[in-house]
């Protein structure tokens, strides 16, 4: 496990060096920056739980933590590009039966990324449309108990599959960073993320054009 343990050691580093865009204050604070900007919180704290499973031996659990940490990023990207002015208000409601009911009605995954093809810029929503059509059904799989989940707890985890997990959730915070980045509105950022990316490039999937 000498290997997996460097990369979580990396992918500490890279959290920490991303930790920081979470400080930033946001451009203007509509409710649409805010909402986006939660989710992209809620996305980071998964993203620690991931490690933090893969440490404690927890595999199965932390494999259906990085849906989560997905979905959560998937929600920040729809809430700045594509939701509209009445969801948003709904989003920023406070929690009760009626809001918890109507909840009910925001898209589920297909649905956003279907609403983000229109309105956000492609850089953002292709790596979450690929990262959906590989890694979807397996970590669906681990959420509620199905094949995958119970041959690899029965069998055990290979090595690559855990650190394909590791840099898939790396992939994550590294899209999260940019979301930040875009909701300060800060043109000092720009430039960092891609700097960090390239330094961490070892903790990191493939980029598109690395897999030709």
């Amino acid at each position: 496990m000498t290997s997996i343990e460097n990369l979580l050691r990396r992918s500490h580093k890279l959290s920490a060096e991303l930790e920081v865009f979470l400080d930033l204050p946001l451009h203007n604070y509509s409710a649409r920056m805010a909402s986006s900007r939660v989710l992209c919180g809620v996305s980071f704290e998964h993203s620690e739980s991931v490690r933090i499973l893969l440490v404690t031996g927890n595999f199965t659990s932390s494999l259906g933590v990085l849906r989560m940490q997905y979905e959560s990023l998937v929600k920040a990207v729809w809430a700045l590009y594509a939701a509209s002015d009445n969801m948003i208000r709904k989003l920023e409601s406070e929690l009760t039966s009626e809001t918890e009911k109507w909840a009910d009605k925001v898209p589920l995954l297909n649905g956003l990324l279907q609403e983000l093809e229109d309105k956000a810029p492609p850089q953002a929503i292709s790596p979450l449309i690929e990262f959906k059509e590989y890694s979807w059904k397996p970590l669906s799989s681990y959420i509620h108990g199905g094949i995958h989940a119970i041959t690899r707890h029965a069998k055990g985890y290979p090595t690559e599959l855990l650190a394909q997990a590791a840099k898939s959730s790396n992939g994550l915070l590294v899209m999260n960073g940019m979301m930040l980045v875009i909701l300060s509105g800060d043109s000092r950022q720009q430039g960092k993320i891609p700097d960090i990316q390239r330094r961490f490039i070892d903790c990191c999937p493939k980029l598109n054009s690395d897999k030709n």
